[in-house]
C-alpha cells in the first residue's frame, strides 16, 4: 500500500447543457485537469446539470428534481469508463436514484479494473426532503489500493457520529462532496470537516457543487479543499490544498502522506484519535447532585 496519494478534488459548476453529452464532456474536461490524481472526488450532486436538458427546467417545480435518476445508467457507464481508460479511482461526486422505496441520494466509487462502491447518505438537509430524498443507514469504509476510505456527504459532516464511526472501522480519507445553497452552508460544512480532520486524525477531500443556474436548481457555493489534523506535520491551518477562488470552477489537487498520518495518531501534540476512545469509566464525572455552590 503507498503511503503517498495524489486526491484532486473537481469544484463543478452547474450549468444548462442540452443533452447527457454534453454533462459527459463537462465532466470530462474537470478530469483532465486531474491527470495523474490517483483518485479524483467531484461535488454532492452535481448531476443535477442533467435536469437542464428538458426545455421546460426552468418553469419545472422542485419536487420535479428526481427525474435526473433517470440518467443513473449513463452516469454509471460514463465514470466507471472513465475510471478504466484513465486507470484512476473517481469519487464521482452523488447522484439521486430510485430503489426499491423511494429516492436517495447515493454516493459512488468507480475503480479502473471495475470496482464500484456506493454510500447511500444517512442524514438528510431539511431542504432535501422537497425532493422526496430518504435517508440511508449504513455507514461503511472501503479497501482501495492505496487507502481505507469512506464518505460524509455534505450534512453528514456536520453530525459528528458519521465520521467517528468511519475513523472506528479503519478510515483514513473521509470524502466530502457537498453541496451547499449559501455561504453559511458551505461555512458550515467546511469547519465541520475541519473538526472532524481533528478529532479522528483523518484527511478530509470536501468538494463542494457551484453554479446559479436558476430555475429549481439551488445556487451552490464552492471553494474545495483537502483537510489535514492541525498539526506539526502539516501546515498550522491544516490545509493541505484548496482552490484560490471561491466559486469558481476548478480542480485543486493535494499530495496526503499516510505514514505522516499514522504516526501522528501516536505521538502527535494532540493524540486525538485514541484520547476520544478512551474507556468512559476512565473520565472523572461530577456526582449529579452536585451544585454550583458545592463547586464553588
Amino acid at each position: 500500500m503507498s503511503d503517498s496519494i495524489t486526491i484532486s478534488a473537481a469544484s463543478f459548476a452547474i450549468r444548462p447543457v442540452s443533452s447527457f453529452d454534453e454533462f459527459a464532456d463537462h465532466s470530462r474536461g474537470l478530469l483532465d485537469q486531474a491527470a495523474g490524481s490517483d483518485l479524483v472526488l467531484f461535488p454532492e450532486l452535481f448531476t443535477l446539470e442533467l435536469f437542464t436538458i428538458a426545455d421546460s427546467w426552468q418553469d419545472d417545480p422542485v419536487t420535479e428534481l428526481t427525474r435526473i435518476g433517470d440518467y443513473t445508467r449513463e452516469y454509471r457507464s460514463l465514470f466507471s469508463s472513465e475510471a478504466r481508460e484513465r486507470n484512476q479511482f473517481i469519487a464521482a461526486g452523488s447522484h439521486l436514484e430510485y430503489r426499491e422505496d423511494g429516492y436517495y441520494n447515493i454516493a459512488y466509487i468507480f475503480g479502473p479494473d471495475g470496482e464500484q462502491y456506493e454510500h447511500r447518505k444517512t442524514h438528510i438537509f431539511p431542504a432535501e426532503a422537497d425532493w422526496s430524498t430518504r435517508e440511508g443507514d449504513d455507514m461503511d469504509v472501503f479497501e482501495l489500493p492505496f487507502a481505507t476510505v469512506g464518505f460524509n456527504v455534505c450534512y453528514e459532516t456536520e453530525i459528528p457520529e458519521c465520521a467517528s464511526s468511519l475513523a472506528e472501522q479503519g478510515a483514513e480519507i473521509i470524502l466530502c462532496p457537498s453541496y451547499t445553497f449559501t455561504e453559511y452552508g458551505y461555512w458550515r460544512v467546511r469547519h465541520c470537516a475541519q473538526a472532524r480532520a481533528i478529532e479522528n486524525q483523518v484527511y478530509f477531500a470536501h468538494c463542494a457543487t457551484g453554479g446559479a443556474p436558476g430555475g429549481p436548481i439551488p445556487s451552490g457555493w464552492t471553494q474545495s479543499s483537502i483537510l489535514s489534523p492541525c498539526d506539526l506535520p502539516w501546515t498550522p491551518s491544516g490545509v493541505v490544498a484548496q482552490a484560490p477562488v471561491a466559486n469558481t470552477e476548478n480542480v485543486v489537487t493535494g499530495v496526503v502522506d499516510l505514514d505522516v498520518l499514522r504516526r501522528n495518531r501516536l505521538d502527535g501534540a494532540a493524540t486525538t484519535f485514541q484520547d476520544r476512545r478512551r474507556r468512559v469509566e476512565s473520565y472523572r464525572r461530577w456526582p449529579s447532585h452536585t451544585t454550583a455552590r458545592q463547586l464553588g
